[in-house]
């Protein structure tokens, strides 16, 4: 962050200022929990979700190929020894290697359930780029070093250490607690499409569900908010193709398509996106205005006319966080040319990792990129239909079990609704009318999140892994 956080308001004034930023979700007086019939040991089981995730990383499910399968056999094997009934799913459909799993714990019924989905596929590591092996989950300075621990094992261990919890501290139970485990979201999400549309039954009574998507930062040891995803933006890959006429290297012509690649990406690269504001990234800026000061907290509360202001469009793009959230935005990532130096190729390629804003018309921008490009000899094509637009009321006994179980932990915290750059399986289920929250469980270091998401050295805190499934089960118990 480039400006000097102020020091967060006392509880009163904070969760005051979200009665007014929130008026849909009344603030609610602090009840405690009532005590379980069998205590929970919690550091007994940090330690055991610990070493359940440790065995958890080293099935290595790296997408391609996935491998799925074999996590889906490890979590069933979990839940069988806690008498939870567990179901791998989709084999056949879904091919080689790869199925969903589902698992149900039942409550008493008279309330809706609640599911917790996570994937269990993980994007690839390269092992010499990492300090300790990738897949296995090495215990270091007080971390679990591995592929997946951000993304999202180590949520999935919260999830189903989570409810095992509630079933061994025999928590009375008014909604059935759902554990549903996915293939294939790293590489086009078809265990979440293949799961909503051959087992819509299974979900039928499901009227909230959790995945990735949230985010809890923390910067110098303080935690900024806790993050509940209600919205996330669509990606819409696109790709460039550049014709041209192949020739030996030596006699350069004009007709070369790997200089007309370059001339259209750098066009793209000058062109800068238009901010725009969505609704609730206005409401996400508002509730965070209230750990400003000055001149930034008031362009915080009215960020739809801070950005007709030069300085703080500077101050707001600045964040690369804030950035992405106010404007579609544009990655370079894959180019391909000639397979050899002294060959001019027939074409060249390259790939843009495009993340549009919820409300913007795909067939527009594409059009706009044409445009800028402005040479008939590249192809600008769409590579997949950008997933339909989400979003996601808060005003839901499940937010304000969220808000509970975090004020009892952190009573002048500020609950609030950033939106995920990223893509996740939530649009198959949303699609299906459940609410579909973003919502980790665990408070990581930005720095962390940054660099070990999908990156190197992705590693979680063992007092995370404790914490966060406390967390988890307090909201479920609150969410009854």
């Amino acid at each position: 962050m480039t400006s000097s956080l102020c020091r967060v308001a006392p509880a009163a004034i904070v969760l005051a200022a979200l009665a007014l930023v929130f008026p849909g979700t009344p603030m609610r007086a602090q009840q405690s929990l009532a005590p379980t019939p069998h205590p929970v040991d919690w550091d007994a089981l940090q330690r055991e979700s610990v070493q359940v995730l440790r065995d958890y990383i080293r099935v290595n499910t790296t997408n391609p190929p996935g491998n799925e399968i074999e996590a889906a056999r490890f979590l069933k094997r979990v839940l069988d020894r806690e008498g939870i009934d567990a179901r791998i799913l989709d084999t056949t459909e879904l091919g080689a290697g790869h199925a969903n799993l589902y698992a149900r714990l039942k409550g008493n019924g008279s309330r809706r359930a609640i599911a917790l989905v996570h994937h269990m596929d993980v994007v690839p590591a390269v092992a010499t780029y990492w300090t300790s092996g990738p897949f296995d989950a090495e215990l270091k300075d007080g971390y679990i070093y591995g592929r997946g621990t951000l993304d999202m094992k180590g949520q999935g261990i919260a999830h189903l250490m989570a409810m095992i919890a509630l079933k061994r501290a025999g928590a009375p139970l008014t909604r059935d607690i759902v554990f549903i485990a996915n293939t294939n979201e790293e590489n086009g999400g078809t265990g979440a499409a293949m799961f909503t549309k051959r087992h819509a039954d299974l979900l039928s009574d499901v009227e909230y569900l959790f995945t990735e998507g949230g985010d809890n930062p923390v910067v110098d040891g303080v935690t900024r908010y806790y993050g509940v995803g209600v919205e996330e933006k669509r990606p819409y890959p696109l790709r460039l193709v550049a014709h041209g006429v192949p020739s030996h290297g030596s006699r350069p012509t004009k007709q070369n398509p790997v200089v007309k690649l370059v001339a259209a990406l750098d066009r793209i690269a000058h062109y800068e996106t238009p901010l725009h504001v969505v609704p609730g990234v206005a409401r996400y800026f508002a509730a965070l205005s209230q750990s400003y000061a000055g001149q930034q907290r008031a362009w915080l509360a009215d960020v739809g006319a801070a950005i007709d202001d030069p300085a703080a469009r500077v101050w707001l793009t600045n964040d690369v966080y804030w950035n992405a959230i106010l404007r579609n935005t544009i990655s370079m990532t894959m180019l391909t040319g000639s397979n050899k130096n002294n060959v001019i190729p027939p074409e060249a390629s390259a790939h843009l990792d495009i993340r549009l804003l919820p409300d913007q018309d795909p067939a527009e921008f594409l059009a706009q990129i044409t445009r800028i490009v402005a040479d008939t000899s590249v192809s600008v094509l769409a590579q997949t239909t950008a997933k339909v637009r989400m979003d996601n009321s808060i005003d839901t006994d499940l937010y304000r079990a969220i808000e509970r179980a975090t004020h009892d932990r952190d009573p002048g915290a500020l609950v609030t609704t950033p939106m995920f750059t990223a893509a996740t399986d939530r649009p198959s289920y949303r699609a299906l009318g459940i609410i579909t929250y973003g919502f980790d469980p665990f408070r990581v270091e930005s720095a962390d999140m940054q660099k070990g998401m999908h990156g190197n050295d992705e590693r979680i805190s063992i007092q995370n892994m404790g914490w966060g499934v406390h967390y988890l089960f307090d909201v479920l118990r609150y969410a009854q």
